[in-house]
């Protein structure tokens, strides 16, 4: 369990730092800016070529990587001719581009890996009843177990997702459900109603429902390239907004920071969903891939976020903010992401449950 786990988070990340700083690369070759080097991984070199300017190499340790610019710093002493295909000498705009392209290329993976997965085929739960509740809509217009659910409203239903985006979005109204029973088809008028139910976060919430259950009866759901490409959107659009809304709740009080992973839930993690097939590792990826994206983005100097705050600023000036308060702010913001890697960790470690760990936390309360 542990080699796969050290396996699979290092193939995980090492396709999610390079998607990321191969972002980063494109976007500064596309604006003439030089790179001296584009490394996977951090630490002592364990290989490397250098082709033209640029030095590409694999390093020892695979918790980050790194794109090097030309002129990635104003104190950085160029020759006239690399003034030209210097970083810091490019307009406002251009820098910021350069800068979003790593977040922009990690949502970018999770699209494709989104799309990738629904255009293979994946397991859904199909349009099959498995329960209806008493007095419930679904129970009053005469609904039953096993019932197979076709159409609501002229929409084709062919997996259960189907049934609650469609019934969301009746917003109350009267809809018309033609369901399979016994080899025959039969039409329904049902009202959804407005009833308490618990989102993906364990709130409770007020949603229109007709008060059916699946069925355990699985289907591949398979998408042609057209609608798995919108899947693939839709899932990196939601997953975007799940994390903002965690991480604002988080802030707020209203869910608990013991929902952070740090890098051993992440190995952990990977080495699960690892044994449990390539597609739900590919889940695994994508949705780590688009928290990378959103995380980035924080304005936290060290961050993309952060430097693309500076420009910001500069573009609003008219002129940089002075170095002097660029490398204080850089000093917060590393502070900051130590404490927060120490504290993920320690969620992590309590999390695993460690008997001599819980021996330490008592001998000193």
């Amino acid at each position: 369990m542990i080699g796969i786990s050290i396996i699979s988070v290092i193939v995980l990340l090492g396709v999610l730092i390079f998607f990321h700083e191969f972002g980063h690369f494109l976007a500064a070759r596309m604006s003439g800016v030089g790179v001296t080097k584009f490394s996977l991984g951090f630490g002592p070199k364990i290989i490397g070529k250098k082709i033209g300017m640029t030095e590409y190499v694999l390093s020892l340790i695979p918790l980050g990587g790194y794109v090097k610019l030309v002129g990635e710093s104003e104190t950085e002493k160029l020759s006239p001719e690399e003034e030209k295909i210097s970083f810091s000498k490019q307009p406002v705009l251009k820098r910021i581009f350069i800068v979003f392209a790593g977040p922009l290329f990690n949502f970018l993976l999770a699209i494709i890996i989104f799309s990738a997965v629904y255009l293979y085929g994946v397991p859904a739960l199909s349009s099959v009843v498995g329960e209806v509740q008493q007095e419930s809509a679904a129970y009053e217009a005469g609904i039953k177990k096993g019932d197979k659910i076709l159409s609501i409203d002229g929409k084709n239903i062919n997996y259960w997702d189907d049934i609650r985006q469609v019934i969301a979005q009746s917003q109350g109204q009267q809809v018309k459900i033609i369901i399979e029973r016994d080899e025959q088809k039969n039409e329904m008028l049902i009202q959804p109603k407005l009833s308490k139910t618990q989102n993906i976060l364990g709130e409770e919430v007020e949603a229109y429902l007709i008060g059916i259950s699946p069925s355990e009866n699985f289907i591949i759901e398979k998408r042609n390239v057209w609608e798995a490409t919108i899947i693939g959107l839709q899932k990196t659009w939601q997953f975007s907004k799940l994390t903002l809304v965690v991480f604002v709740k988080m802030i707020k009080g209203q869910v608990s920071p013991k929902n952070l992973g740090g890098p051993i839930f992440i190995a952990q993690a990977a080495g699960a969903v690892a044994k449990e097939g390539f597609i739900p590792f590919l889940f695994l990826m994508a949705l780590l891939s688009v928290n990378l994206a959103i995380i980035n983005l924080f304005p936290i100097p060290i961050l993309d976020g952060g430097h693309i705050m500076f420009n910001l600023i500069e573009l609003v000036r008219g002129k940089p903010m002075s170095l002097k308060w660029q490398g204080v702010f850089q000093q917060i913001g590393f502070v900051f992401l130590i404490l927060l890697m120490i504290f993920v960790v320690m969620i992590d470690i309590d999390r695993m449950n460690l008997d001599f760990v819980n021996k330490v936390v008592k001998f000193f309360k």
